[in-house]
């Protein structure tokens, strides 16, 4: 089999998602399933960050930025293709957290061509390097209650966002495979279609993310491992202290192969009531920073999470080490008739879906399903 190796960019203007998505992307394509993902964060931020460099008064011009900038991410490109095509999973994205043509946006086409040159590469070239693009839109159009958020390193007004993001836009519209996603549901719907568009480009089947969800007796794991294939992954979710009452702060560890993976979650809640949540991958360091925050009003949420195909749906089954005579069943898709959807050996003791007593939240407290 030949390792099939996808590149995707994910652009767009301030505040549009990115980070979300990469979360989502992390949590989707796992390596039990055969996947790799390698993510290339955001250049500029790194040097801004990382190295105090940037378009600052006293330090640089923008346009001297670039060479910086260009020089960086051209060698992480070359790293993570090299890493892709050594690793040993067949199937690997790389995830780019913006790219080179997002500098088009902040220079002339002239300077940026000129920065190209410099390292013997022409537009051409490298827009090729890319096997497609996700735009997304900031949610300073359409979604302007969640653009700040009170982040203080959020620098731009609505109106400098919304310009970036047209910018951005028009630097990557020749590329023959961009899609835009714009805010024309909320925020979750957003995520959910940059998802399925990525199915798309790889060629499989989009998954169904309509789900219900039930309380069923303890059921035979080994059973679903013989019978489904079920496989099971280890979780641990956090909730943290609250700094604003709108906000609603959470941490995740997660196993990924042998390794694990770390994710903060905040869900914030818009002045007409909209929710909106957002999450970050985070190293280790960090997730051990936060558990010093830790609620301790609020039990961790330790479980084991069964995944399987059957009766035609994607199905999960959580168990908890609190609940030696329960879980929780999760199917994906719509479901007319439930009772033939049903796996042989699984008893519904009760549908709970939408029932606030049986959210993660809930369960931290109670303790008890």
């Amino acid at each position: 089999m030949a390792k099939k190796i996808m590149r995707i960019v994910l652009t767009g203007g301030p505040a549009a998602g990115k980070t979300t998505l990469i979360s989502r992307i992390l949590k989707e394509f796992k390596q039990e399933d055969g996947w790799k993902v390698i993510t290339i964060p955001e250049t500029a931020t790194d040097l801004i960050s990382g190295f105090g460099l940037g378009p600052f008064p006293g330090c640089m011009s923008m346009e001297d930025f670039q060479y910086f900038v260009i020089a960086d991410q051209l060698h992480k490109e070359q790293l993570a293709l090299k890493g892709a095509e050594t690793v040993p999973e067949e199937k690997v994205l790389i995830i780019y957290d913006r790219a080179i043509f997002d500098d088009r946006a902040y220079v002339s086409q002239k300077q940026f061509e000129k920065t190209l040159a410099y390292y013997g590469k022409t537009p051409e070239e490298v827009m090729n390097g890319y096997d497609a693009v996700l735009h997304l839109v900031t949610c300073a159009k359409g979604a302007e209650f969640a653009y700040n958020f009170d982040n203080a390193a959020r620098y731009e007004d609505i109106d400098v966002a919304r310009k970036m993001d047209d910018l951005t836009l028009e630097a990557w519209s020749s590329h023959p495979r961009i899609c835009v996603i714009d805010n024309s549901v909320d925020f979750e719907d957003k995520i959910n279609r940059a998802v399925a568009k990525i199915y798309e480009l790889i060629g499989e089947n989009v998954p169904e993310v309509s789900k219900r969800k039930y309380l069923i007796s303890m059921p035979d794991a080994s059973l679903l491992a013989e019978k489904y294939g079920g496989n099971h992954l280890e979780m641990m979710q956090t909730y943290l202290l609250n700094t604003n009452p709108n906000i609603e702060r959470r941490i995740r560890q997660q196993e990924n192969g042998q390794d694990y993976l770390y994710f903060y979650t905040e869900k914030r809640i818009g002045e007409d009531g909209t929710r909106w949540v957002t999450e970050q991958p985070i190293s280790e360091k960090e997730y051990i920073r936060y558990l010093m925050e830790c609620d301790a009003a609020l039990h961790p949420v330790r479980k084991k999470k069964f995944r399987f195909t059957a009766n035609g749906h994607r199905m999960e089954i959580d168990v908890y080490p609190f609940s030696s005579e329960k879980a929780i069943l999760f199917i994906y898709g719509e479901q007319e008739d439930s009772t033939s959807v049903i796996p042989d050996g699984i008893k519904v003791l009760k549908d709970v879906t939408g029932d606030p007593e049986y959210k993660n939240r809930r369960l931290a407290g109670r303790q008890q399903l």
